[in-house]
């Protein structure tokens, strides 16, 4: 008998045992075999499977086509290359030996992912000579999806704006980190817009250490009633026309050397003395800047406030647009600029952006860019299955279940017990 045949033969019997156990009709047994193929969709997908639905695989197709990025690709192409390297992330894989080992023993899973085994070999040369381009625009793509679903329903916006240095010495770093180093930091540097009520990155970009952050700033996209908070490395006074002429407001700090004439002094509430030591009204006094740069704010008003900090001796003075908000709440917006450094923290201790696959400057890009694609990924995994745990805890979750059909094992669990609770209950008890 042949397999087509025995198979054929199996669902006739499966059919008529339905028919004859449960006593339904055609309609019923219709709506039985729909329930049946469902159970079968619902337990066969493993957790990197689930975490790939982030990221359909049409779209990721469109932007590798809008660069031609598989035009010479012959079998590794850019999609095994990300794949490749969402492992790498998620496994925490200490080299490429471990990450070829590691990804090609889970051989039957590569069908469902699109994805066959990779060679270290191929996966370094696709590191080193690949453009970073397309993970580059994933990245954005992601950012734009996460903050689309997980905004909230908030008319108070606030990003945070920052940059982190990744310290690059060694071996092969060599040949081409110190030409764009700086005194501190031989490397590269992430920027990145955070959205402080969502926790989500939402813009990105990479230089080199001697790029100063305010040159990448002014490639922020600005949004009207949004509030962008960011410190003193940002001190353009063009560009902070440029966010008050998008109708944005902004909160930073003031340069030591800011020359400004008091135009008027507020009072201070009684409550907000002990912190708020003075909240002021102020234009600047020169109308060009060092090189002879037209100070396109000069004329205009601005606020200025200065708050105490309890464990130093010098005060911090703040400059903002915003001429709504208290003292105080100027104070507190500056102080949630600190998320984003908790951001860059978490990345750096739970992703792989210390220890690289690669040792030249496209390959640390692409593992960059990959951490980041982890992170938005691991957060719309986390709110798609309406979970309420932290994103370490998801993380956590993913790295320990990657290969794993959990659907399918918890319903084998739970059929279990229910076998052993409906075992007891016949069986009666013997020692009554």
């Amino acid at each position: 008998m042949t397999s087509r045949a025995g198979a054929l033969l199996s669902g006739i019997k499966w059919v008529d045992n339905v028919k004859r156990v449960a006593g339904i009709g055609l309609r019923g047994l219709t709506s039985v075999c729909q329930l049946k193929n469902q159970t079968c969709n619902m337990f066969s997908i493993t957790t990197f499977q689930r975490l790939m639905k982030g990221l359909p695989r049409g779209t990721f197709a469109q932007l590798v086509e809008r660069h031609n990025a598989d035009k010479y690709c012959k079998k590794f192409g850019h999609w095994d290359h990300l794949i490749a390297m969402l492992y790498a992330q998620i496994s925490e894989a200490k080299g490429l030996r471990p990450l070829e080992t590691g990804f090609n023993s889970h051989v039957a899973h590569h069908y469902h992912l699109g994805t066959s085994a990779i060679k270290r070999s191929t996966l370094a040369d696709a590191n080193e000579n690949r453009s970073d381009t397309v993970f580059s625009d994933t990245a954005a793509w992601l950012m734009g999806k996460v903050s689309r679903k997980l905004r909230q329903q908030s008319n108070d916006l606030m990003y945070l704006l920052d940059s982190t240095s990744l310290t690059l010495k060694g071996r092969e770093f060599e040949r081409w980190t110190p030409e764009n180093s700086t005194r501190n930091t031989q490397g590269l540097k992430l920027h990145v817009l955070y959205d402080a009520h969502d926790a989500i990155p939402v813009w990105h970009d990479i230089s080199h250490p001697n790029v100063n952050d305010v040159e990448r700033a002014v490639d922020v996209p600005l949004e009207a009633n949004a509030l962008y908070v960011f410190d003193k490395g940002y001190c353009d006074f063009n560009w902070w026309k440029s966010i008050d002429e998008a109708n944005a407001r902004f909160v930073t700090r003031f340069k030591n050397n800011a020359a400004v004439n008091v135009l008027q002094k507020s009072d201070i509430p009684a409550d907000d003395a002990h912190i708020v030591l003075s909240d002021e009204i102020v234009t600047f006094k020169h109308k060009r800047l060092g090189g002879k740069r037209i100070n396109l704010y000069f004329g205009k008003p601005l606020r200025r406030v200065i708050v105490a900090r309890p464990n130093k001796d010098t005060p911090i003075v703040l400059a903002t647009n915003d001429f709504d908000s208290s003292a105080m709440e100027i104070a507190q917006h500056y102080k949630k600029r600190w998320a984003i450094e908790l951001f860059f923290k978490w990345i750096k201790q739970h992703l792989k952006i210390k220890q690289f696959l690669g040792r030249s400057e496209n390959a640390v890009r692409i593992q960059i860019l990959t951490a980041l694609i982890s992170y938005l990924l691991v957060a719309l995994f986390n709110e798609s299955n309406r979970v309420k745990r932290t994103l370490w805890d998801c993380l956590c979750f993913v790295r320990a279940t990657l290969f794993q059909r959990t659907d399918t094992e918890d319903l084998h669990d739970r059929r279990r017990r229910q076998a052993a609770h409906e075992f007891a209950e016949i069986q009666g008890c013997l020692f009554s």
